[in-house]
């Protein structure tokens, strides 16, 4: 079978297509510009309007200024109103003799002379050495403004005895007498074996009762109850000892209630 001769096809090469052109980058945009003319437009509208302002004002008349000196005011008819009394205004009380301020010893007690020897006065020295530390505290008395302090106190028999502070502070600029009363409070409750008690009426005055007694050298061991509180610009200090048994609670909250009832 004769074979047909085929005419050889010469291999067609194969075409890549050309990679498309890459896009030319963007200029990179300036920011800030048109805020920065924005911005400055509004400043230079403010200074325009401000200078503005002090031209129309220099154009004006000067306000004239109301008079210093103001009319005097005719007294009222009748007679001048009494001044209050001490019952209806207790700065009247507080502002005169301190000392009657303080409660009178009871029946049968005796007054202790330690403490009225000053015809019932503490000064300030006085005051600071009643404290562990009282070269610190002489300082920080006169910073709260110390004006003056009444003392009394008394003994019955010889197991058992009062003491009652009155300090008074001039309270110019602020409550001293409520800070101090707040500051010894903290430290009455951090002694061990210490029971306490609000003091009513008087807002967050506190009795303290200890039932440890306290030892010192030389003497019997004391029990101790102390009382707390403030009323206007006086703090009330409060003291009861016993050397035989611990101080009931009624014994110092009585004492407490009727020095408050005269404040």
């Amino acid at each position: 079978m004769p074979v047909e001769l085929v005419e050889p096809v010469e291999p067609v090469a194969s075409v890549t297509p050309e990679p498309a052109p890459e896009p030319e980058p963007r200029p990179r945009r300036r920011r800030g510009r048109t805020t920065l003319l924005i911005a400055g437009a509004a400043v230079l509208g403010v200074v325009a309007g401000t200078c503005t302002g002090y031209v129309v004002q220099a154009g004006r008349a000067p306000t004239k200024l109301p008079s210093l000196s103001q009319p005097a005011l005719a007294q009222a008819k009748g007679p001048a109103p009494e001044p209050l009394s001490a019952a209806q205004d207790r700065r009247v009380r507080t502002d005169g003799d301190l000392r009657k301020l303080l409660l009178k010893k009871p029946a049968g007690a005796r007054y202790d002379g330690a403490l009225t020897g000053n015809d019932g006065w503490m000064d300030l020295a006085d005051y600071a050495e009643t404290f562990d530390k009282p070269g610190s505290v002489f300082g920080e008395l006169i910073s709260s403004e110390y004006r003056r302090a009444a003392v009394t106190g008394w003994d019955v028999g010889s197991t058992y005895g009062v003491e009652i502070r009155l300090i008074q502070y001039r309270q110019e600029e602020t409550m001293d007498a409520s800070v101090d009363s707040k500051d010894q409070q903290y430290w009455k409750d951090l002694k061990a074996g210490t029971d306490s008690w609000p003091i009513p009426g008087t807002g967050d005055g506190m009795v303290y009762v200890h039932s440890r007694p306290e030892h010192k050298p030389g003497y019997l061991p004391q029990y101790n109850a102390e009382a707390v509180a403030w009323r206007g610009d006086i703090l009330l200090e409060i003291y009861v000892w016993d050397i035989t048994k611990p101080v009931p609670k009624a014994k110092v909250m009585d004492v407490a209630k009727r020095q408050m009832e005269r404040l």
